[in-house]
């Protein structure tokens, strides 16, 4: 059979090719894989059943929803690894310098100095304070230098806490008002020869060195009342014996007193004074210095808002009372400068059967158990009895309760017994006052 020209031509054309050597293999790129796909999941969810078979549709639904719950699965999660700990290094070994000088610290005998004995019994700074004193010291005087109003709330903290350890402050001042002042002390500095005048306020030197005034001793020295002015504030606080006044005294007549780092002088009283008694409050700076002022004027004013506040409590706790609720508020705060308070612990007996009370009272907190003596009769033995008396519990008074009045007033003995169930606090009016009040 004759092949036509076409054929023919490539069947040639193969034939030529055959003889063609192949063309170089050449290598495909390699497949980088991902380090966050996990291919064993990858190839599980390709292989899920019902995804390539079309015989009905809820098995196909089925498959999807496998599918798209396994599918976040071939993510892997990145692992965050947490920083390396620090390794705090050793303690350095001390040298034999430092443990020949901590040996001699030890080793240091205190007991026959008397100025550590006396600031301890005071409270205040012992002569060897930790360094970090120094530190908190800068601090404190980098506070007092700034206004009150841009302190903040630490800061506050700070100087109350300096404040507590001075005892001149301590012994004369209330905690509770010793930290109101203490949001609103300053700083002043003085230099050189300055002359303070302390009729207004209290001071403290907290930096350098100052000397009392002595023009006017001549004449204040002839009375026992100014003479015990001129001793500085630091020496008031003690209960000393005439020789050691004397000795004072005479220190002070000789030598002029110089006020060192947390010496005090002046005063909280405001009150109108003498040219003499101005003078006698006044010290003149040896150096320059910083002192620290609480304004009399402030502590004048903290302590009219506090007896304000009182009153209004007082007035609050009697109007609540019965038998007070249509009082006109004239009379009401007639008792008011009357009042006292005053607590009594758990069980403690106010006032017994068939005795007058000498106040009285106005419960603010607790309550109070009221109890009569009964007689009663105990069965010994047969036709036989014992007359015996008991504390009957009889009622309770509750706060905003009073009691007493009618005792005081008309001087009639109780005809019960109170006794405080826990502790009770209650503003009470003495008869001595209230007679007192009636006769003027």
């Amino acid at each position: 059979m004759s092949l036509s020209s076409l054929p023919a031509a490539i069947l040639s054309h193969m034939i030529a090719i055959n003889n063609v050597p192949p063309p170089p293999l050449r290598s495909l790129p390699r497949l980088k894989m991902s380090k966050y796909i996990d291919y064993g999941q990858l190839n599980a969810l390709c292989h899920i059943r019902g995804l390539q078979s079309s015989r009905s549709s809820y098995s196909i639904l089925t498959a999807h929803n496998v599918f798209i719950k396994q599918y976040p699965k071939i993510f892997l999660q990145k692992t965050h690894r947490l920083p390396g700990l620090f390794k705090q290094e050793g303690k350095r070994k001390p040298t034999e310098d430092t443990v020949e000088e901590q040996q001699h610290d030890d080793q240091r005998d205190d007991s026959h100095n008397i100025a550590i004995h006396v600031k301890k019994a005071r409270g205040g700074l012992t002569l060897y304070e930790p360094k970090r004193f120094e530190e908190e010291f800068v601090e404190f005087l980098d506070i007092l230098k700034k206004l009150p109003i841009y302190r903040t709330l630490h800061e506050h903290k700070i100087v109350w806490k300096m404040l507590k350890t001075i005892p001149d402050l301590t012994c004369q001042l209330p905690d509770e008002h010793l930290k109101t002042l203490s949001k609103s002390v300053i700083s002043e500095t003085w230099v050189k020869g300055s002359t303070v005048v302390g009729n207004d306020g209290f001071y403290i030197i907290l930096k350098g060195s100052a000397r009392l005034q002595t023009k006017a001793y001549g004449n204040l020295i002839e009375e026992d009342e100014s003479t015990a002015s001129l001793i500085p504030q630091s020496f008031q606080g003690f209960v000393v014996s005439e020789g050691i006044k004397n000795f004072l005294l005479a220190e002070v007549q000789t030598h002029d007193p110089t006020l060192g780092q947390w010496s005090t002088f002046g005063t909280l009283e405001v009150a109108a004074q003498t040219e003499s008694e101005t003078k006698e409050y006044s010290v003149i700076t040896e150096e320059d210095c910083e002192i620290l002022k609480i304004s009399a004027k402030n502590y004048a004013r903290l302590k009219s808002e506090k007896i304000k506040l009182e009153n209004k409590q007082k007035v609050k706790l009697i109007r609540k009372c019965p038998y007070y609720e249509e009082w006109p508020t004239l009379s009401i705060y007639e008792l008011v400068a009357l009042i006292k308070w005053k607590k009594f612990p758990p069980g403690h007996m106010i006032v017994e059967s068939g005795k007058i009370i000498s106040f009285v009272a106005y419960i603010n907190s607790g309550y109070c158990n009221i109890y009569r003596n009964i007689v009663g009769l105990t069965k010994l033995e047969p036709k036989k009895a014992k007359k015996i008396k008991k504390l009957v519990c009889m009622g309770k008074l509750k706060e905003k309760e009073s009691f007493g009045e009618i005792s005081v007033l008309l001087q009639v003995p109780f005809t019960c017994t109170i006794i405080t169930g826990k502790e009770v606090e209650m503003a009470i009016i003495e008869d001595k006052d209230l007679f007192g009040r009636c006769q003027k």
